[in-house]
């Protein structure tokens, strides 16, 4: 530090420049490389004496705002521009202790300063924000009465006749405007009243807490403060716990929108199926009747030609022409006969199949 104190006295007294100039001149035969080193020691000579003046001047200030000067164990430096006549009066060395405790008292007034310049601008940003508040109403206020003037006096005023405003309605609007006037004023005088009241009890209240020592206390802002740390915890845990109920709630909704889906899908299918099944029973109530005419006329037709071939004469012959009608009645019995067996063979296969798709729905209802 001393070493650092005799630099910047001597800095004072001869720049730096100046003594590189010196030494360059001295050597005059020095290479480049030489010059660059001398060029860097240059550079870090000076970072030093920034350095050195900041902390001249953190000592300095420090020294200014001391009430009794003798506080500390190092000389008064000399101030900025002061030359130093004599290099033997060098101060003396301070302390880590004392750097230390410098530095932190500087730290502390700088946050301070900072918190009263971070609360004069949040002053300043509250009062210019009710300030535009205000202005803003007022320019909305000034707005709708600009508007009302033209509606009621520069457009509804005026004559038809002679083109100009009347004064009777002119008059009438501004006797109603002060009267509306008067009346925000008598409100806000009431307003005004009642919080001025309300205040002075509040006061009251806290004047006869302050005499009945009723004010809390350290150790009463303590316990607050740690049954609001327990309250805190409680209000974390309940939070947690909620979020938990919500995560299983959304994903039961989810499972039961799914599940409903398919419900609905399924009561379709299922109002289809009970529909397909009333027309397929109907069809086949229909074929199984169709079914037994032509059983009955199967049989009949048997019956008489049974009886025919009863009566005909064992020795004697049918006729051509009875033996072809019968032939030809034969093979439409025959057409007709295969025709209602491909019937009921697709009504078989219809019965069949409703009766798995109901075994089907069955078993998901069981499932």
């Amino acid at each position: 530090y001393n070493t650092y104190i005799m630099r910047y006295q001597f800095v004072s007294i001869c720049p730096i420049k100046y003594i590189l100039d010196m030494e360059l001149q001295s050597f005059p035969s020095q290479d480049n490389h030489q010059t660059e080193a001398l060029e860097q020691i240059y550079e870090e000579i000076q970072r030093e004496i920034e350095g050195l003046k900041l902390e001249n001047d953190i000592l300095r200030n420090y020294k200014s705002r001391l009430k009794a000067p003798g506080g500390l164990d190092c000389c008064a430096l000399p101030a900025e521009g002061e030359k130093v006549t004599h290099q033997r009066q060098l101060p003396l060395k301070l302390m880590i202790e004392q750097k230390c405790e410098i530095a932190i008292k500087e730290q502390e007034r700088v946050s301070q300063q900072s918190g009263e310049h971070r609360k004069a601008a949040e002053t300043l940003a509250d009062t210019l924000r009710t300030v535009l508040e205000e202005t803003d109403i007022r320019i909305s206020d000034l707005k709708k009465d600009a508007y009302e003037f033209k509606r009621d006096i520069v457009v509804g005023a005026e004559s038809m006749r002679t083109g100009k405003t009347l004064a009777e309605k002119t008059t009438r609007y501004m006797e109603e405007k002060l009267q509306k006037r008067d009346g925000v004023i008598g409100k806000l005088r009431l307003k005004n009243s009642t919080i001025k009241t309300h205040l002075y009890k509040v006061e009251l209240q806290m004047k006869q807490k302050e005499q009945t020592g009723d004010a809390l206390h350290y150790i009463d802002f303590h316990q607050l403060q740690i049954e609001n740390k327990q309250y805190q915890a409680r209000i974390e845990d309940r939070n947690e716990q909620l979020l938990r109920l919500k995560m299983t709630t959304s994903k039961t909704v989810q499972a039961l929108n799914r599940l409903k889906k398919t419900l609905n899908t399924l009561s379709a299918e299922s109002g289809w199926l009970k529909l397909e099944i009333i027309a397929r029973t109907k069809q086949l109530c229909k074929v199984s009747d169709e079914r037994n005419t032509v059983n009955l006329d199967v049989a009949s037709e048997r019956n008489s030609k049974n009886l025919r071939s009863d009566k005909v004469e064992p020795s004697g012959l049918p006729s051509t022409l009875d033996y072809v009608s019968q032939k030809a009645h034969m093979y439409d019995l025959q057409a007709t006969l295969c025709d209602w067996g491909r019937k009921t063979e697709i009504i078989d296969m219809a019965a069949c199949n409703s009766q798995n798709v109901a075994r089907k729905l069955a078993c998901r209802k069981l499932a």
